[in-house]
């Protein structure tokens, strides 16, 4: 039997996204980039927009360094004018040090840690582990929010040796809070003769002094990598990641082994989309394009940078600015919520409902929930079928079982809106794992898809009537 091994150029392009974005500071920062190379102008919101936006145009913006919206105008475009959003997640679940950082016990440096999202934690455990995210620094009285990256692994979290857990293989426990605490390194002479200092209630110590609050140590390495003096760093918000790099795996390549595939391959298969559509987007007709990388779904969607913001509203009523327009507007929308969805699992096939069994590498897939936890009905159902049968694909329907929980993601808390929403996603193993296996084929899938979403889905839509 011969076996193919060739790589898709599409995931191979996936790989360098992923490992060039451990935290959503980064992949916001690297799609800037993409866009800014592709065309694309950046807008803030804090400016007028009255005489920015102009049809054929391509824009973006950013919010918070963590989330960031582009789109792009047809030729005949004016206000009132529909937008295709293709809405995704850049947040992963993964620990994130303490505003006070610093423990020492038993001989060894450790960091405070906080868990966020709902990972499988145990994953976490005795993984290469290093930090990255943005740091708040003051030089000359100018103060600016940088991102760092530390390429090398300096924290681990040891388990337990067996000899001193024999149930372990029939029972992992541990507690989050005592038993999950990173190693940074040994405590000796060399090392900490001047470099940590005892404890000080000095009334003189500046409130943005945060010396007192995290090992000096772990300050000066990130006060090398910024080239700046540690006395510089004055906060952050730092996140612990593997760095054991997103690579290709399987006997014929036709798998991902990768950390954050939830949800950053969706995002980067967005933003592939977004700029592969400038060419065809030269069409006088169709809607806006546009794609929202959110942040923060993994809890709730919650904050000024997430789904449940006004990201969405602020800029349809920007394209739209009155309340007629933003009516018209909102009717001709349509939001794709791509969020990576469960493939079957070969060794627990009865977590999945008989008929309902997505397969890595299978196509889109669907997503339904009659409770309304995904917001797909049968009119949206039947627009992907359509744009995704133009371009030769395959679709994957998915339901939960009645006995088992169903999650969700952006799709429910965009249609609140008004708009039209779908929820669809790529089926992975091990979500929310340390290391996650998607499908090498379907990055591209994912892409052809939002491509056809770009390209037809307001002429699909103007013949769709509902009596």
């Amino acid at each position: 039997m011969m076996i193919s091994s060739s790589v898709p150029e599409a995931a191979a392009r996936l790989l360098k996204f992923v490992n060039n974005s451990p935290t959503p500071f980064h992949a916001v920062h690297n799609a800037v980039q993409r866009l800014e190379i592709a065309g694309f102008s950046r807008l803030k919101e804090s400016d007028s927009w009255d005489k920015a936006i102009k049809p054929g145009g391509k824009y973006f913006f950013t919010r918070n360094q963590s989330t960031i919206v582009a789109f792009s105008t047809p030729q005949n475009w004016k206000q009132g004018t529909g937008l295709s959003i293709v809405g995704t997640h850049i947040d992963s679940p993964n620990l994130r040090l303490r505003p006070v950082s610093k423990r020492i016990k038993a001989g060894y440096l450790q960091v405070g840690i906080e868990t966020y999202g709902g990972g499988i934690w145990h994953s976490w455990l005795d993984r290469d582990l290093s930090i990255a995210g943005r740091v708040v620094t003051a030089k000359s009285g100018e103060f600016k929010s940088r991102l760092v990256k530390i390429d090398r692994p300096i924290l681990r979290i040891p388990s337990l040796a067996i000899h001193l857990d024999r149930n372990v293989n029939k029972e992992l426990k541990f507690n989050q809070e005592t038993e999950f605490v990173p190693i940074l390194g040994l405590i000796s002479e060399q090392l900490n003769a001047k470099s940590e200092p005892s404890e000080s209630n000095s009334q003189d110590t500046k409130a943005t002094n945060i010396a007192d609050n995290h090992h000096s140590v772990l300050l000066s390495l990130l006060a090398s990598e910024l080239s700046v003096a540690p006395d510089e760093i004055h906060d952050f918000e730092l996140h612990l990641y593997d760095t054991q790099p997103s690579q290709l795996g399987g006997i014929a390549n036709e798998f991902i082994f990768s950390p954050r595939m939830d949800n950053q391959l969706s995002s980067f298969c967005a933003l592939d989309a977004l700029v592969g559509s400038i060419s065809t987007n030269s069409l006088l007709e169709g809607n806006v394009n546009c794609i929202a990388l959110f942040n923060h779904e993994e809890i709730g969607s919650v904050s000024s940078t997430g789904a449940e913001s006004n990201l969405i509203p602020s800029l349809l009523s920007r394209l739209s600015p009155t309340p007629d327009l933003l009516a018209q507007s909102i009717h001709k929308s349509f939001i794709v919520s791509c969020d990576v969805g469960h493939a079957i699992h070969p060794n627990y096939m009865s977590k999945h409902e008989d008929n309902h069994q997505p397969k890595i590498n299978g196509g889109v897939v669907i997503k339904t929930n009659a409770s309304q936890r995904y917001s797909t009905d049968s009119v949206s159902s039947f627009l992907v079928k359509q744009l995704i049968e133009r371009k030769g694909g395959r679709v994957q329907e998915f339901e939960t079982r009645n006995d088992v929980p169903c999650g969700s993601t952006v799709g429910p808390h965009l249609s609140t809106i008004g708009l039209r929403v779908v929820d669809v996603g790529c089926a992975i193993l091990s979500m929310h794992s340390i290391r996650e296996t998607a499908g090498t084929r379907d990055v591209q899938n994912c892409i052809d898809f939002f491509e056809s979403v770009f390209e037809g889905f307001a002429q699909l839509d103007a013949k769709l009537i509902a009596e």
